[in-house]
């Protein structure tokens, strides 16, 4: 009887141990950022750092800041998942000294979304296929002189997607 109830409790200790379930922790879960990179007009292989940086997203008739008052040459930003196009305006101070000289241009970046299942854990996450990028502004001192599609889908965050010559 001590036989049976020992290997009784050992095979519903194995039945316990081996119905649990992992964690459910999400570790690639992360839909990938926009890559841009700024050039040289001049010199299309030497990166340029666009002086005091502003970068704005646009949301239907609201205007979020994004990134602010820095040098760089490199940036990432977010698309939009709900849509097929997201609109930024950027801009450079001109005199670092002076914050009223701000050539602005606003940019937009069509795309078609595409959801991928990850996980039960992560759930979905978007990636952006057949991306085009545009300058929509037609004024005299616009400072991005072209937009270059280096790589047309968004599926992680290492890829440079998007040269801007300046």
């Amino acid at each position: 009887m001590k036989k049976v109830n020992i290997v009784l409790s050992i095979l519903l200790g194995i039945i316990f141990i081996s119905s649990c379930e992992k964690d459910d922790i999400c570790v690639d879960g992360a839909t990938p950022l926009l890559s841009i990179e700024f050039y040289d007009v001049t010199d299309t292989t030497e990166l340029k750092d666009v002086t005091t940086l502003v970068v704005q997203g646009i949301l239907e008739d609201s205007v979020y800041p994004i990134i602010t008052n820095v040098s760089l040459s490199a940036i990432e930003l977010p698309l939009r998942v709900d849509a097929t196009s997201t609109t930024f305006i950027i801009s450079e101070n001109l005199t670092p000294t002076d914050s009223t000289t701000v050539n602005k241009d606003t940019i937009t970046f069509n795309y078609e979304t595409k959801e991928l299942f990850v996980s039960r854990a992560c759930g979905f996450t978007a990636n952006y296929d057949n991306l085009q990028g545009s300058i929509n502004d037609t004024d005299a001192d616009q400072w991005m002189e072209e937009i270059k599609i280096m790589t047309t889908l968004v599926e992680n965050d290492t890829l440079v997607n998007v040269k801007i010559l300046h």
